[in-house]
């Protein structure tokens, strides 16, 4: 067998950092959120957003709550360059919002840069030029000093642009593109000299972003390096510590969350993780996380499902069904175990929880993104009867009594194992109803009670037929159910009632009701039966026909 080729790789080195701090921090606020899918999840994409899809996504953000916007590479591309054009003219910036353009450091770019956001009411210039050690060798062919150069003239231009251009407020950004790619030290020095050509301020604050370009190591390692940076800076106070974490490791969302605890300030990122190769950091998942742990994450997602069908018609990019928090099924469960600890877990928050969320299997409560309780529980060959329960109470309203779970339970199961599909709820209701509604074999045509609900003498006189010959039949008892099912066992039909119960089906003076009945033979073989009328006593007398049929039907097969 042909074995990967794993001796061509080197480890990633790690810090030398003794003294490291962020283990024993924790997040307990949001960072500055910076979104990058009109930029850096656009160019990722097979066919790049039009003018239209750019502004609905736009929109989009903004209905977030984003406050920063990368919203193009201006000088790089004539649509994302009117794309900016647009926003600005038409008024479309809200007042507290901040625009972010990238540009590279060069001066007939920077320019170009310029003319895109004059108007604009304040704006971010992010200035790159990689730094790694690989690209610098092998594709730029510049030393560190030639590389240093770059970015400093670049970082001068941006300064001297800033200065005349009139009715926008510059920001300046600066990103040592591959920075996992790169000598610690090395990014230390060329972020230290951007900032000495800058001259930043108390107030003229300088967003230096760390990019993961390439996700290389484990997440520690890359909150070590953000540590190790933060805390050698000498203009600490004068930067704004960003970064910008990619996925090919599969550990973006980590990486974020620990460069946080590192030191980071602000996270550049995209909705669901759309990006370059594996992706961008999911900003998505690193707001629900914070939301899980009872921190404010300054974005809005109560609404999941329609930022997920924007984000697909705009991207055309599905979101994948187990994707954290947004998947179609990431508050589902199948399995039996699972289906009853989280119908119990349910129950309880809303009849006797503390306020705090706490059901098992749930890390959220998903009516905090849109999603209701009706799909948290599907059905297939591996659910249980609690699910199953579930499904007909919460979509049917039909509460059936703990002991009648498991005869249900069983038909489902023969169902699912014979089809090995999902069952859906209407496919559950429809056995439902073929399993105790709709047996003809014995039907109740008319009814009168004499005597009260609750005395002994009570009187019961039915009109019934049992394989459409018709009976008048007529019994007295502890009650009407104890009188109906003495009546037919004149006719022969001796069972009693072992179990009973109903529920209303809604509110309000004509609402239906339901009832449960389980019925036994002088063996102790027993049969369910459920009945449906706007009379909850019809509704029984109903329910004991149905169990009845159901009996003598499944005697008569044996």
């Amino acid at each position: 067998m042909k074995r990967m080729s794993h001796h061509k790789y080197r480890p990633y080195p790690t810090v030398d950092l003794t003294e490291r701090r962020w283990p024993d921090k924790t997040i307990t606020s949001a960072p500055i959120w910076c979104s990058v899918d009109l930029r850096d999840g656009n160019q990722a994409l097979i066919n790049p957003m039009s003018l239209n899809e750019k502004l609905d996504m736009y929109r989009l953000l903004l209905e977030i709550g984003f406050k920063e916007i990368e919203v193009g590479f201006p000088s790089a591309s004539q649509t994302e360059f009117d794309f900016l054009r647009r926003i600005i003219e038409e008024g479309l910036i809200p007042a507290g919002i901040t625009i972010q353009v990238l540009t590279q450091a060069r001066e007939h770019l920077i320019e170009k840069t310029f003319k895109a956001i004059a108007g604009a009411p304040r704006a971010i210039v992010h200035l790159y030029n990689s730094t790694s050690e690989v690209q610098r060798r092998v594709v730029f062919g510049k030393d560190k000093q030639g590389t240093i150069d770059l970015a400093v003239e670049g970082t001068s231009m941006v300064r001297e642009k800033a200065r005349q251009i009139q009715g926008t407020e510059v920001l300046y950004e600066y990103s040592p593109e591959s920075f996992t790619g790169t000598e610690l030290d090395f990014a230390l020095d060329i972020s230290e000299a951007v900032l000495e050509a800058w001259q930043p301020d108390g107030t003229d604050k300088v967003i230096i972003n760390l990019p993961a370009t390439v996700e290389m190591s484990t997440p520690n390692v890359y909150a070590d390096r953000i540590e190790w940076f933060s805390t050698r800076l000498r203009r600490r106070e004068a930067v704004i510590l960003s970064v910008h974490p990619h996925n090919d490791r599969g550990t973006a969302v980590a990486a974020a969350e620990l460069a946080l605890m590192a030191g980071a300030q602000r996270i550049e990122g995209t909705l669901f993780g759309n990006g370059e190769r594996t992706g961008n950091v999911d900003i998505i998942t690193l707001a629900m996380n914070m939301a899980s742990q009872g921190v404010d994450p300054c974005l809005d997602l109560h609404d999941i499902n329609g930022v997920i069908e924007t984000s697909e018609r705009c991207t055309r990019i599905p979101v994948h069904v187990r994707h954290p928090y947004a998947g179609e099924l990431v508050y589902t469960a199948f399995s039996g175990s699972h289906q009853d600890a989280i119908r119990k877990g349910i129950k309880h928050y809303f009849e006797n929880g503390s306020g705090y969320w706490e059901v098992p299997y749930l890390p959220v409560d998903p009516s905090d993104t849109g999603r209701n309780y009706e799909a948290i529980i599907r059905i297939n060959s591996q659910s249980g009867k609690g699910g199953i329960a579930y499904v007909l109470e919460k979509e049917f309203n039909m509460t059936l009594p703990k002991r009648m779970h498991p005869e249900f339970a069983a038909v489902i199961q023969t169902i699912s194992d014979s089809t090995g599909k999902e069952i859906e709820s209407q496919a559950l209701w429809n056995a439902f109803e073929a399993t105790y509604l709709a047996r003809t074999r014995f039907r109740l045509t008319g009814c009168t009670v004499a005597g009260g609900q609750e005395h002994s003498g009570t009187t019961v006189e039915a009109d019934i037929e049992i394989d459409g010959i018709k009976h008048h039949i007529r019994g007295t008892g502890n009650g009407p159910i104890d009188a109906l099912t003495g009546a037919l066992a004149d006719l022969g039909y001796d069972f009693r009632v072992a179990d009973y119960s109903e529920h209303a089906l809604s509110a309000g003076s004509d609402s239906r009701a339901a009832a449960y009945v389980l019925m036994e033979n002088a063996e102790g073989l027993g049969w369910w039966g459920v009945g449906i009328d706007e009379n909850i006593q019809v509704a029984s007398f109903k329910a004991i026909m149905s169990a009845a049929a159901r009996a003598t039907e499944e005697v008569n097969r044996v």
